[in-house]
């Protein structure tokens, strides 16, 4: 069963700073982050590891932290990890308030198969998209179901979630439908040889009707 995941989280604040401070609140279980915009001075805190690294499964994520006993929105903006072994070092996040619109990357995820022998080549993962901070959507769907060799689509065809505005360019191309390389060739090969065959039929009724 999969564990259930919440956004709220209890925060700490801290005065110590620098690598040898950022290391000791790792081992202990948890990351350092930093909160800023708005015009507010920035905040360090600590963060829960386990809780976030479940959270940061997946993208764009607002956070409800408790700090020192006051509620505060944040978006996770930056997350920076240790290139070798992937554990979270640090975390940056911006300071939002409900009804404020934000912007971001969301992942575009396709839906069904496309015509038989053609296969779909996905030109862009993301779409940027401008949404109030306490509705981003996890994904965005596009359906490819039957389209055939040649149809594409565009950021501007994709139907995007209410109260969402595309920021990206409406021409972008999202994803192409085209047959494998190997098959065309396959099918050129079948053509040739049928012309062929065609050709040599036709040569033989020739040479019959002379005689």
């Amino acid at each position: 069963m999969a564990e259930e995941v919440s956004n709220h989280l209890v925060t700490e604040e801290r005065t110590q700073f620098g690598k040898g401070a950022a290391r000791r609140i790792r081992a202990v279980g948890k990351i350092p982050a930093v909160i800023y915009g708005h015009g507010t001075e920035p905040q360090h805190v600590t963060l829960p590891g386990h809780e976030v690294s479940l959270i940061l499964r997946k993208a764009n994520q607002v956070l409800e932290l408790d700090i020192a006993g006051k509620t505060q929105l944040a978006l996770v903006k930056d997350v920076q990890k240790d290139p070798v072994r992937q554990i979270i070092e640090h975390v940056d996040l911006i300071v939002v308030r409900k009804g404020e619109k934000v912007t971001v990357d969301v992942p575009v995820h396709l839906e069904g198969e496309s015509f038989s022998g053609t296969i779909a080549v996905q030109d862009a993962a993301t779409i940027s998209l401008e949404v109030e901070a306490t509705h981003i959507p996890e994904n965005v769907v596009v359906s490819i179901e039957g389209l055939e060799e040649g149809a594409h689509v565009l950021a501007k065809d994709i139907e995007l979630p209410k109260g969402a505005s595309l920021l990206s360019e409406p021409e972008l191309l999202i994803v192409g439908i085209t047959v494998p390389r190997a098959a065309s060739a396959a099918d050129d090969a079948a053509d040739a040889a049928s012309a062929e065959a065609g050709a040599a039929a036709g040569a033989d009724s020739a040479a019959e009707d002379a005689e």
